[in-house]
């Protein structure tokens, strides 16, 4: 049996029975969980190894690269700058990115990014993992692409394209990289151990990513049977088993890739989530108004998603009303490639996330997490 360490409430038990059954299951090698109630820490556990070979322990202060769980930390950085005043959400993109007014996509407004819905869901050229690490040609190269669909009429999940999207829009309007605006402005005025560009000098304390190649078969249950080429160009390009196995090099690491490349581990991306989940303070520092984040978990667009082939309910980068994941009546979130997930409620003002480094092959709800944050929401 795996020993558990950190701190439970004692009404959360549940919780951490349900992560000692999935080591105790060997379903995981390390991993961690974190709960916000009302400002608070109320959970804090973690358990296991850092490597595949299980001979470095999972600590308290270990990360991970939690892949797409990462959009929650861009999408708050983007809505700083809506708060502000300095981006428009209603405003075309191409007011404060000319070049992205272009091939259809003049009038496309700031908020069908954070929707998912700019028709601008991948690239229409084949790029490979050491493309992404030039995020100025990435984001040239997304700004001369005609959308793929009618803008603002269906979603389709920007599934690598957020990272330059996003990214792009936070650079010019801030004078920052948005993993430097992330850093500068949230993660060193509150403490939080979150990271997008990761130094070297923190290699020691990140677990390595354990994934295996996504089988041919796997692709095909899951997605061919209902797949579009869009499906294809938004996910697999690049090509997911060159991707998942990059993570774990430090050029991988260094790099600023706001949809794909946090680090950080579940105390970390649940603070962030209790940002959002209390409207907008946290530790006594506020960052957005209330008013900003119930913009953003209103909803913007729902139904069939071009990309991931499911029915999606988008707000301003969250997913809404996720049935398997909610922890309330206002739930929203989002999740990693592998398992890793963030979800918090405005009514309850729970955040709540599970980090891991043994991945499934789910590109959204893992089983794991929907467990935990099942467990979770029955102890309220």
């Amino acid at each position: 049996m795996h020993k558990i360490h950190g701190f439970c409430e004692p009404r959360f038990k549940a919780v951490e029975a349900v992560f000692q059954r999935h080591f105790n299951e060997q379903k995981e090698v390390g991993a961690s969980f974190s709960a916000y109630l009302k400002g608070q820490r109320v959970i804090d556990i973690w358990a296991g190894h850092a490597d595949a070979n299980r001979t470095q322990t999972w600590n308290e202060d270990t990360i991970v690269n939690v892949f797409s769980t990462t959009k929650i930390m861009g999408s708050l950085c983007l809505l700083m700058l809506v708060d502000r005043g300095l981006i428009d959400l209603n405003a075309p993109v191409a007011k404060y990115w000319p070049e992205f007014g272009q091939a259809g996509k003049e009038n496309v407004p700031v908020k069908y990014l954070l929707s998912h819905s700019s028709g601008v869901s991948g690239f229409d050229q084949k790029v490979s993992v050491q493309d992404l690490y030039d995020s100025d040609r990435m984001a040239a190269m997304l700004a001369a692409q005609k959308p793929w669909w009618k803008p603002g009429t269906k979603s389709g999940y920007q599934t690598v394209s957020f990272s330059f999207l996003i990214g792009h829009l936070v650079k010019l309007v801030s004078g920052k990289t948005l993993g430097t605006f992330f850093r500068d402005e949230i993660a060193n005025p509150l403490g939080i151990d979150f990271h997008i560009g990761t130094p070297a000098e923190l290699d020691p304390r990140i677990a390595d990513v354990i994934s295996k190649p996504v089988p041919v078969s796997w692709i095909e249950k899951n997605f061919l049977r209902v797949a579009t080429p869009v499906t294809a160009k938004g996910i697999l390009n690049p090509d997911p088993n060159q991707l998942v196995p990059a993570s774990n090099t430090r050029a991988w690491r260094a790099c600023e890739l706001p949809s794909s490349n946090g680090h950080g581990n579940a105390r970390s991306v649940a603070q962030v989530g209790a940002i959002l989940a209390s409207g907008g303070s946290f530790g006594g520092k506020a960052l957005l108004s209330s008013k900003t984040v119930e913009a953003a978990i209103t909803r913007q667009i729902s139904g069939w998603d071009k990309v991931l082939c499911i029915n999606m309910e988008w707000g301003l980068g969250f997913q809404l009303n996720a049935k398997t994941t909610r922890i309330g009546p206002r739930s929203f979130g989002w999740y990693g490639y592998g398992g890793s997930s963030c979800m918090m409620d405005r009514d309850l003002n729970a955040s709540v996330a599970y980090v891991m480094n043994n991945c499934s092959n789910n590109l959204l709800t893992d089983r794991r997490a929907a467990k935990l944050f099942q467990s979770f929401r029955a102890c309220l």
